[in-house]
């Protein structure tokens, strides 16, 4: 039977790096909210930015269930900031006896706004499609994490 990889971390972790990773040693499809919110909507999706990205993870976790009933591992890159969020795909995929692993992506304060710096930087110079993280953007989702406890980690992942 396929697995589920959740991917958790802060916002610029490093999360879509090491989700590829999970996919070359899984032969795993990633599905990515992020990839898909770009494609849609670029970087400005609005006030309605949060709705959005909701209805994208709905329709991401039932096409998930394709995937897995094809015996297709797959790799979910979206963060799980909070607890909630962490223990509803859990137990999306456990009530429907799928395999489901959460790795967490541990990094470090200094490491976390570096990495902030780079990805601001290669937006900017067009090597990348991703959103720029500001400060503001970095307070409001570094107030939204919620670290999850060693209980809740399959794979603890120190970068």
């Amino acid at each position: 039977m396929a697995t589920v990889y959740l991917v958790c971390g802060k916002l610029c972790c490093g999360k879509s790096t090491y989700a590829r990773q999970l996919k070359d040693a899984h032969k795993a499809v990633i599905l990515s909210a992020d990839e898909i919110m770009l494609a849609v909507f670029g970087l400005y999706a609005g006030e309605k930015h949060d709705e959005y990205a909701a209805n994208v993870r709905t329709y991401l976790f039932e096409k998930s269930l394709e995937l897995i009933q094809t015996g297709v591992n797959v790799v979910l890159d979206w963060g799980f900031w909070t607890k909630a969020a962490r223990c509803e795909a859990k137990m999306f995929y456990w009530s429907r006896n799928i395999d489901c692993e959460l790795h967490y992506l541990n990094i470090s304060d200094e490491v976390w706004q570096a990495r902030i710096a780079q990805r601001n930087q290669s937006v900017l110079a067009g090597k990348t499609t991703a959103y720029i993280v500001d400060s503001a953007l970095a307070a409001k989702f570094e107030a939204r994490f919620e670290l999850p406890a060693k209980d809740e980690v399959d794979v603890w992942v120190c970068g």
